[in-house]
């Protein structure tokens, strides 16, 4: 079996991807421009990158050690963006799913990676218009990473339920917060991760997908959370797209803290408390479904508001957020909790306007980082 290796860091940097959508500014639908907006972007930026569909781009950060300075670099790129954008009639939609556009009605990308991916998948890949927030977290070894991964699951449904943003499918509203998680979940490698106990099993459970033809490489794990040997990171994939840039750097924080915190818990020899796997899947329902509204299940099996459990890890975290300077950016993670997540205020600006278009529209111009020329 081939041998894979993690490029270990050996300090908690952090990156940012954000998926986001392009919709046409006229009929406020989804439109596959990708081409004629990467044609109007800086030649040579590697940081803009095509996706599975041609109606929506990725944004990635370079390495950052702190989100201060993931801030500067998005805010960077996404004024850049947005100027390109503009020029096409174009503007970035921040949500997880699209309140309209039918997935049906988009365009693949035409490389060979997405046309295998199409081919094995078939539409279960075509669905794949959702919009998401991945955190990449630097750890020091690969076991670290796994067991990180096994640590952190309990808190993957607080981070659903803090992003929530895609309560619309096809048109309809589903009655979900977040009905993108339960479209990631219908593929073989995607939603929760299976129990690992550290890089040597990560490594014969990959090689055993790729040989026995269940998965093409070892990009096509699309799990809620991952090691990523690449860039020797814990890769946190859960979230919905949040509506503005605020509330991603801030759970970005809420994540690099997570990170830290449990990698020192490790070092320092402490014992794993068991957390079933079922109370994580049940949690991830509750918040699938009910947002940052949802009453999750703690280790002692109560229940508990989402602010009241934002709250008390926060202070948890605390130490680590001081040490790696993103108080403010964690803070605001408690506002988030108790305040209407970027699905119910979707749904709100339906309800006052009776028109989808201006759901985009309105959520559009909200999240604008830069001013309109």
């Amino acid at each position: 079996m081939a041998k894979i290796e993690f490029r270990a860091n050996e300090k908690p940097t952090v990156g940012i991807e954000i998926e986001l959508g392009l919709v046409d500014n006229e009929s406020m639908a989804l439109t596959s421009k990708i081409e004629p907006l990467l044609a109007a972007l800086p030649v040579g930026n590697q940081s803009y990158k095509p996706e599975l569909m041609q109606c929506y781009i990725e944004v990635n950060t370079d390495v950052c050690e702190t989100i201060g300075q993931a801030q500067t670099d998005l805010e960077g790129k996404i004024s850049v963006l947005e100027q390109a954008a503009d020029q096409i009639d174009v503007s970035l939609w921040w949500g997880a799913t699209h309140p309209f556009s039918s997935w049906r009605d988009q365009t693949v990308t035409e490389t060979e990676r997405y046309r295998s991916l199409i081919d094995l998948l078939q539409d279960m890949a075509r669905q794949l218009v959702t919009f998401g927030l991945h955190v990449h977290v630097g750890v020091d070894s690969g076991d670290k990473a796994v067991m990180i991964c096994d640590r952190i699951m309990q808190h993957l449904p607080t981070l659903l339920a803090m992003s929530a943003s895609s309560p619309f499918w096809d048109g309809r509203i589903t009655g979900l917060k977040s009905f993108r998680s339960k479209i990631m979940e219908g593929l073989p490698t995607a939603g929760l991760p299976p129990m690992m106990r550290n890089w040597s099993e990560f490594t014969w459970l990959v090689n055993h997908m790729v040989d026995t033809g269940f998965i093409n490489t070892i990009r096509e794990i699309w799990w809620d959370v991952r090691p990523h040997h690449g860039f020797g990171t814990v890769e946190v994939r859960v979230c919905d797209m949040p509506g503005n840039l605020q509330d991603a750097l801030s759970i970005a924080a809420y994540i690099q803290c997570l990170v830290k915190t449990l990698s020192d818990i490790i070092d320092e020899g402490a014992y794993q408390h068991d957390c079933h796997p079922f109370m994580v899947r049940q949690n991830k329902w509750r918040a699938c479904r009910y947002g940052n509204h949802a009453k999750l299940v703690n280790t002692t099996y109560e229940t508990q508001s989402v602010s009241l459990v934002v709250n008390e890890i926060v202070e948890r975290l605390m130490p680590a957020a001081e040490e790696l300077d993103c108080v403010p950016f964690l803070e605001h993670t408690r506002i988030m909790a108790s305040s209407p997540n970027w699905a119910d205020r979707q749904l709100e600006i339906l309800k006052k306007t009776g028109d989808c278009k201006e759901v985009v529209r309105q959520m559009c111009q909200q999240a604008r980082v830069s001013q309109v020329v």
